[in-house]
Formats: structure tokens, sequence, C-alpha cells
């Protein structure tokens, strides 16, 4: 048995970092990853969705140009030399982690498939063969998150695609079906949807984004359908089934009952957390009823010295999250400082196009609390940048706290959504007002100074 003084399971956006820093202040650490260098976020996730997102955006630039005076007469949809672009960028990525690590001196790094054998201990199962046993006093899962696959009847049968395989299609679907509305489908159902292909998103949910204000979810719905994307929400799929290339699925929606079919089935329902296979009953370690695994505010488990990073322990579900589990964890062991992630922000973007940038409470989440809230609207038709560009979809939300005139979430739906967001986030870490902000100085004519006009409407 070889024993460091931590081991991190997974090379996700805060294991690898993680690994990295304990390795140069002096611990012997090993990290075991089962596949690629860089989890979900560099090889399935954000960068190679994003990349694949710039090539839609271009397509429908393209197909809508004679709206700023230049017609293109012909043009067509290359998706293999898309993908080949996408994996090109995804192996950059994956290649700077990986070469970071192998230079970084105490730091081994293991390719193989851990499980617990006992008190902090790990058996990993190696790649090129055999088994070696680990321990250490500190352990770091680093593990994330699979998709959900649906228990629906004849599901097992069919082709379908997840998040990972539908990016390695190379020839377009004539119509696909997307089973789930969450970011994923809504990304990629607009992408598809722009490269050419008929689209259908079934959402079990009335509303869409459910866990948004109504307003914003209507917004978001409207950009969907502006793009040409079928929506079916209140939908309870019964049956799917296939025959040749045809995919059908049996629903009902709204209290009847449809049949919907497609040559492509995206299921992308939600995410399943990588814990059981652990084998987390051998050191103790505790789950809950959805598989994700407890922490504390320091992010540490019911089992002492065994830490949590990521979506495997619940929770927001997203790469900078994980970062900054990773400076909490080390920043609480290696400084002794005393962090806590209980109440930080949880900033996020959906990138639909336009984006969604959201930040803080939601109107109903503010009221739900106790706030008394006045709420800020501006519609993306009154935002000088957006028409110069002729970018004018979405609408730009603040909820504030009257008591204090300070902000408690914002919610942009437009264009550069996300980077208008952050700004907003910065006021309301720093405890800026609304009347500050009101007036303020931004350049013009940026997306970030209509943040004036924003808050100019609570005058009216």
């Amino acid at each position: 048995m070889r024993k460091f003084d931590a081991i991190v399971v997974g090379s996700g956006q805060g294991g690898v970092p993680l690994a990295k820093k304990l390795a140069k202040a002096g611990w012997q650490t090993a990290i075991i990853e089962k596949r690629w260098i860089g989890g979900t976020c560099i090889n399935d996730g954000c960068t190679p969705t994003k990349s694949m997102i710039a090539c839609g955006a271009a397509a429908h630039i393209i197909a809508n140009s004679a709206e700023w005076g230049i017609t293109v007469s012909d043009y067509k949809i290359d998706l293999a030399k898309m993908v080949a672009r996408k994996d090109k960028v995804v192996q950059s990525f994956r290649e700077g982690s990986t070469k970071g690590m192998e230079k970084t001196e105490g730091l081994s790094i293991m390719y193989g498939e851990a499980v617990f054998s006992g008190n902090k201990t790990m058996t990993v199962s190696l790649n090129d063969g055999g088994q070696e046993e680990i321990a250490a006093d500190h352990i770091f899962l680093n593990t994330g998150t699979l998709p959900t696959i649906p228990p629906i009847a004849g599901l097992d049968s069919v082709n379908y695609l997840t998040n990972t395989t539908i990016l390695e299609l190379t020839k377009l679907p004539s119509h696909l079906i997307v089973l789930g509305s969450g970011y994923v489908g809504l990304e990629f159902g607009q992408l598809f949807r722009r490269l050419g292909c008929q689209v259908t998103i079934i959402d079990k949910n009335k509303q869409l984004l459910n866990h948004e204000d109504e307003d914003v979810a209507v917004a978001v719905k409207k950009v969907m359908e502006t793009s040409g994307v079928t929506m079916v929400s209140s939908a309870n799929v019964q049956k799917v089934e296939q025959t040749g290339d045809v995919i059908r699925l049996q629903l009902t929606a709204n209290g009847e009952t449809h049949a919907i079919t497609g040559s492509h089935l995206l299921v992308a329902v939600g995410r399943t957390p990588q814990s059981r296979s652990l084998l987390p009953e051998k050191t103790g370690l505790k789950l809950d009823e959805r598989g994700y695994i407890p922490v504390d505010d320091k992010l540490e488990t019911n089992v002492p010295g065994i830490y949590v990073i990521g979506d495997v322990k619940g929770g927001p579900a997203f790469t900078h999250i994980s970062y900054n589990d990773y400076l909490v964890i080390y920043k609480n062991i290696i400084n002794k400082d005393n962090i806590s992630i209980k109440d930080r922000p949880i900033p996020y973007c959906m990138f639909t196009d336009p984006q969604l940038g959201r930040v803080g409470m939601t109107e109903k989440e503010a009221k739900a609390a106790g706030y008394k809230v006045k709420i800020a609207c501006l519609d993306m038709t009154r935002v000088a940048r957006a028409i110069e560009t002729g970018n004018t979809e979405g609408f730009m939300k603040a909820v504030i706290d009257s008591n204090t005139d300070k902000l408690l979430g914002v919610a942009i739906l437009g264009p550069e959504g996300g980077e208008v967001m952050s700004v907003l986030q910065m006021a309301i870490i720093g405890g800026i007002t609304v009347t500050q902000l009101r007036e303020m100085i931004f350049a013009h004519p940026l997306y970030s100074e209509s943040i004036n006009n924003l808050f100019m409407t609570l005058d009216k």
C-alpha cells in the first residue's frame, strides 16, 4: 500500500488546481482520473458546447444577414468540420491541464477507477492493468455527475443521445427531439435549430425553467419559439420506440395524447451523482436519498478528513462553483482560514442566444424570504447597444430591497447577458445602492450602460 498525504479523486475544475496546490505546499498528493483530465467542463460541457454554440451563432448571422444589408446567396453547414474545430479546442484545454499537473513535483497522476476498500483507503483499478491500494488522511472527491436516464418504457432499446454523445455527431439530424428543458436541452435545441434541424423540446413542467421567475421563463420560451423550436410543456412521456431511423415518442400533454416522431433523441432530464460506485460504505461515508454526498459549510463530509468538490455534493452544478470549492478547502486546510460556503453568491449563465445571466434572489425567493421588494425592468428594445447591433430580444430585471436600496438579485436576458450580470454581481457584493448605479458613469454605448436606464425606470 502506498501512503499519501492527500488523494484527489477526479480531475475536474476543482480537483486539478487543488491537487497542484497541495503538492506545491509539500503534500505528497495522488490524483486519480478514470477517463480524461479536465472533467465534464473541458471534455463534455462548457468547452465543447460553447465551441459548437459559436458555430451556431455564425450560421445564424449568415442566415439573417439580409437584415444588415448583406446578401449571402448560398451557404452550407459542415457539421464534421465544426466538430473537428470543437475537438481541437477541447484537446488544447485538456493537454494544457495535463501538462500542468505532470510538471508539478509531489503530484502523482493515476489513470483508473478508484473505490473505497477501507477507512480512508482506496483501491485503484488501473486503466493499463492491475490494481494499486493507496491511503491518505485527507481525501477529496471530485467525481461529478452523469446524465440521468429516466425509466421510460422502451428507452433502453432506442439509440438515444446524451450531452456527451450528441457532441460526436457528424451528420445533422433531420428532427431532433429533446427530452428535458434545462440548460443542456435549451442550448442544444437552439444550436441544432440554427444549424437547420427541426427541433422539438419536451418539458415535463408547466413553466419552463421553473426555478426562475415566471416573467423570465416566459421570455426564454419566447426566445426558443422565435428561434423556430417547438416547445411541448406539461408533458409525460409514456413510451419510446425506434423503427429503423425513426424514433417515436408517445406522451400526454395538457390532457391530450400525442405521438412525436424524429430522427434523433437527446435525453437531457438531469444528472446523477457518481458516488455509489465509490463504495462509500467501506469508509463510512453517508449519501443522501439521491446519492449526493452531504457536506458541511466547509465542504467536509460526515467522515473527518474526507471532503467533496463540485457537482457530486449536490446544489448548484456549475464549473465556477467547483473551482470556488477548491479555494475554500485549500485556504481552510493550508492557510488555516475559516471560510464558509454559506451565503456565497451563485452566479450562472445559460448560453442560449440571447444569454440568461442570473445572480442572487429571484423575485419570488425574495418575497418568500420576507423582503419588501421593488422591481426594475427594462426591455432590450430600449437598450441603445442592442438596437444598434440588431439584438433586441429579452429584458433586464432587478430585484431590490426597498429598505436598503440595494440589489437582491438580477436576471439579464439579452446579448452578453452574463457579462452585464457580472457587473451587477460586483455591485451586490460591494453593497452599491441602486441610486449609485443609476447615476454611475458607464462608457457609451456598452450593454452595461443600460444599467443606468434599468434603474431610471424606478423614477416613473
